[in-house]
């Protein structure tokens, strides 16, 4: 929450690549301190440790969308902004592969896993420097022109990129006409309230879902589904979690984002109520078991095709050069308050409602569905130029409907 709160402090003064490859060092540094802790017998080490990471974690989900949404091109935004969700289900894969007792998952082996944070941060650390910092921010907010000239047409592999660069420069024109935008503007300001309150909702409908839940007591949830090795059905939930990421790829740019998100929120909410009736009655039908586990599954998967990697990189795309980095450090602490709530919440609420646990997650899935059915924008195929007009105009409509004396002149 601390991290992803400070991502405005870091974008806007170091760039965006740059702010990426300085903050390895957390991830480095708490790495270490996680590794070492049992040899040094310091409990005070493992906390410090994953504090560290805590704010790492933090300031990459705000960093990384960030920057592919402005190396992207228009058309495959989306696709590429979707592969930033299949790093992190990767990452969660290997965890838990590594976390078998016959791997690292041992209690004389644990620091070892803690400590293999370091190792893509080291990677990344090595990877950056040969990555080209975001030639939006080059222009608008360095006001280098020609360094941004160069690096899209590195990026595309053509030559004319005018258009690109014009449309920076309108939005730089644009930029150079508003005052700083805060935190608190954001709020206050007709033009920025909409897309941040879709942000925020967005970031809910992605951890009041339950997928953490799922996630964090999966292996508890598979084991009272009847499950007799869980630890395996949880790695075979993380490989349906990685293998519909890449569906979402190929499918972000046909569908649409808010196409995909509905799609994604409708179901989860069905296998959330069949996750509920099969728990139930697994006791009296042997078969509900099996239905519970295929529930579990494919409420992943529907997790994945939408409320997974959309919320992340569609923030992004909401907000102009200005007020970007102020929204998704709203947008990622949203993201990050309410996956620590559910995580700390979930076991005593599963153990005051039991299986019905499941329909609170329905409920709000079904909440989360019409809003985005009635607010959401699609934002496939748009510049952020004419995301940000979309925006500037509905405000514009509701100032004239509350205000209907002002197109009375004379009265």
């Amino acid at each position: 929450m601390i991290g992803s709160f400070s991502v405005g402090l870091f974008v806007n003064r170091f760039g965006r690549r740059n702010s990426m490859l300085m903050v390895n060092l957390l991830a480095i540094a708490g790495g270490c301190l996680m590794g070492f802790c049992k040899m040094a017998e310091s409990v005070e080490m493992l906390i410090l440790g994953r504090f560290i990471v805590g704010i790492f974690c933090g300031l990459c989900t705000g960093f990384v969308p960030m920057y592919i949404g402005e190396v992207s091109p228009t058309a495959l935004r989306g696709a590429f902004g979707t592969l930033n969700q299949l790093g992190i289900v990767i990452g969660i894969l290997v965890a838990q592969i590594f976390g078998l007792k016959f791997i690292l998952g041992t209690e004389e082996h644990w620091p070892l896993l803690l400590g293999l944070t370091i190792i893509p941060a080291m990677l990344q650390s090595a990877a950056l420097p040969f990555c080209p910092e975001s030639p939006r921010f080059l222009l608008i907010n360095k006001k280098e022109e020609e360094h941004a000239k160069m690096i899209l047409q590195r990026l595309w592999g053509a030559q004319d990129v005018s258009e690109d660069i014009q449309e920076m420069k309108d939005e730089s024109v644009r930029m150079s006409q508003e005052r700083k935008v805060t935190v608190l503007e954001l709020f206050r300001s007709p033009s920025y309230r909409q897309p941040i309150v879709i942000s925020i909702v967005l970031q809910l409908s992605q951890q009041l879902s339950g997928i953490n839940a799922v996630f964090y007591y999966s292996t508890g949830i598979f084991k009272d589904a009847g499950v007799r090795e869980p630890v395996y059905a949880t790695i075979g939930a993380g490989v349906v979690n990685t293998i519909f990421t890449v569906v979402s790829v190929f499918l972000v740019e046909r569908a649409g984002r808010r196409t995909l998100h509905m799609a994604g929120l409708g179901g989860m909410a069905f296998c959330s109520i069949l996750m509920t009736v099969s728990m139930l009655l697994k006791d009296t039908y042997s078969v509900m078991s099996y239905i519970c586990i295929a529930a579990i599954l494919i409420y992943v998967a529907f997790f994945e095709i939408g409320p997974g990697p959309i919320p992340w990189f569609i923030v992004a795309e909401l907000f102009s050069q200005g007020p970007r980095p102020a929204a998704m450090a709203v947008a990622g602490c949203s993201n990050w308050t309410s996956n620590f709530l559910v995580g700390l919440l979930f076991p005593s609420a599963a153990a005051l409602l039991g299986a019905y646990v499941f329909i609170i997650f329905a409920i709000f899935l079904i909440i989360f569905l019409v809003f985005t059915f009635f607010k959401v924008p699609e934002t496939r195929g748009r510049t952020f130029e004419e995301i940000t007009r979309g925006f500037e105009g509905r405000s514009a409509d509701e100032a004239q409907k509350s205000s209907p004396m002002e197109l009375q002149p004379g009265v």
